[in-house]
């Protein structure tokens, strides 16, 4: 069985919520909000994450 790396980075999603109390994370809403790298189709609102109804 080989073993599991780091090598092949996959982009993830935002957490669902933000970590208010702790230190702020790479997978941090706002953060990625903030830095233009959150996904098309989604927001933050109130720090939650949330999917953008369709515009059709």
């Amino acid at each position: 069985m080989a073993k599991k790396g780091k090598k092949g980075k996959k982009a993830c999603l935002p957490k669902k919520k933000c970590c208010v109390s702790k230190d702020k994370c790479r997978r941090c809403p706002l953060l990625a909000l903030k830095r233009g790298t959150l996904p098309t189709g989604y927001t933050v609102k109130k720090r939650k994450l949330v999917k953008l109804p369709d515009a059709a």
